[in-house]
Formats: structure tokens, C-alpha cells, sequence
């Protein structure tokens, strides 16, 4: 099979739809985390603890897969994108986690 060596439109579409999606992720995880500490959102006692222990391994793991995706001779977006996936995975899960704790109604 032979490798591309230019990225397509619809590939720098998909690597910008991932910063997109990672940014709006990150921004309500954030909104969330803070209501939360104002009293205002249902979160944990571990939550500040959490939010602080994660990004260690998550950023760790973002620098290995561009490091390795550029050392395999990827093109700029797949490197991108790459890194990105262990950042989405732990907003994403953060995000749907918070959601569902809702407003601090009483």
C-alpha cells in the first residue's frame, strides 16, 4: 500500500474537528469543575485531587504518540491527531462523567 504524502482536505478536516471537539470538551469539563468548587455543580471531594493527577499521564502519553507518530514518518495531520487522542479520551470521559452529575439544586 502505498503511503500518502500529502494530506488531503478532508483529512485536515478530520485533525480539526478533533482540536474542535477537544477545545468545547475541555472548556465544559473546566465550567463544570468550577461550578463545582463554587458549590454550585454535584462533584466529589476528590475532584481538585483528580484534576491535578491526571494530566501527568495524559500529556505523557499526547508527547509519545506524536514523538512516535513523527519517528514512523506520518504526515503533520496524523501526528496531530495522534497526540490528541489521549487528551480527548480523558476529556471526553471527564465531561460525560461531570454531565451526568448535574446542577447542585438544594
Amino acid at each position: 500500500m502505498k503511503k500518502t504524502t500529502y494530506a488531503t482536505p478532508f483529512d485536515l478536516l478530520g485533525a480539526s474537528l478533533q482540536m474542535g471537539y477537544l477545545a468545547a470538551e475541555t472548556q465544559s469539563v473546566m465550567a463544570m469543575r468550577l461550578w463545582g468548587m463554587a458549590g454550585l455543580w454535584n462533584v466529589t471531594t476528590s475532584e481538585n485531587n483528580r484534576m491535578v493527577d491526571e494530566k501527568t499521564p495524559a500529556l505523557t502519553q499526547s508527547a509519545m504518540n506524536a514523538m512516535f507518530a513523527a519517528m514512523r514518518g506520518e504526515r503533520p495531520d496524523q501526528i496531530v491527531v495522534s497526540a490528541i487522542k489521549p487528551l480527548r479520551a480523558r476529556t471526553r470521559s471527564n465531561s460525560r462523567r461531570l454531565a451526568k452529575r448535574g446542577l447542585k439544586l438544594k
